[in-house]
């Protein structure tokens, strides 16, 4: 069975699109070209929603503009009705999966000039931490030091469903003026958590390179090369974020 913790990349999603001709099959270089692709056009649009709303002071401290949440808020809610769209149309991927980087980047831009503005320097920190997350785990996946087994599948899938409930309880409860204690704050116990979703984060990394592998060997048609892009994506702005996160509660000590 082929699982991954990421719910664009479920065990029947090369299944039910198998290309039975075997012409235009899907490939790993394939799908490696088209992620560049969709990260270059998410850097793009971050970076000019980035300098649409950071200022410089009389100080000369770099400020966010109030007008940053607009971007966060219109770029999250538009990318989760293209991720919504892409995983249900999997055949539109090729148009949907750059549209929802695009919205995605407007999203990310305004949410690091929103963490730089409080503390300096701590978005160069989380984007090389986070590429380099990826390439360490590409290389130890490549080399066979990290097998995706069904235990480990079995696990990290575990965990990331967790870590979703409880993201889904907080924000139900956040609705009701209602905090879950520690876990967002920058005690022990917040930072714990942090890192522990960090972790679960990077090892769904693992889990798309083996979809995608599996899925290139089971003859996938060529479009889905836009789909296994398109989840590695969602599991790198996810790893992105959770970074971040941990980093401004380590800063905030």
């Amino acid at each position: 069975m082929m699982r991954s913790g990421n719910p664009v990349l479920n065990d029947k999603t090369f299944t039910r699109h198998v290309d039975l001709t075997g012409e235009d099959r899907m490939t790993l270089m394939g799908t490696v070209h088209k992620t560049a692709f969709l990260l270059i056009l998410l850097v793009a649009f971050a970076s000019i929603t980035w300098k649409m709303v950071m200022t410089v002071n009389a100080e000369g401290q770099m400020v966010a503009a109030p007008g940053l949440f607009g971007y966060m808020i219109g770029g999250a809610i538009g990318g989760l009705i293209f991720a919504l769209i892409t995983m249900f149309k999997p055949t539109w991927a090729p148009i949907t999966a750059p549209i929802y980087a695009a919205l995605e980047g407007l999203f990310i831009g305004a949410l690091s000039a929103f963490a730089e503005s409080k503390f300096p320097g701590i978005v160069l920190q989380a984007v090389g931490l986070t590429f380099g997350t990826l390439f360490a785990l590409l290389g130890a996946y490549r080399s066979g030091l990290i097998r995706a087994t069904e235990n480990f599948k079995l696990g990290v899938c575990a965990a990331t469903g967790g870590i979703f409930m409880v993201y889904m309880a907080t924000f139900i409860l956040g609705m009701f003026g209602v905090q879950i204690p520690f876990i967002h704050g920058s005690g022990l116990f917040g930072i714990g958590f942090s890192a522990f979703v960090v972790v679960i984060a990077a090892l769904n990394l693992v889990l798309d390179f083996d979809f995608i592998e599996n899925g290139a060997d089971n003859g996938a048609p060529k479009y889905m090369e836009w789909l296994g892009a398109f989840g590695l994506m969602v599991t790198l702005i996810w790893l992105y974020i959770e970074i971040l996160h941990l980093l401004m509660k380590l800063r905030s000590r």
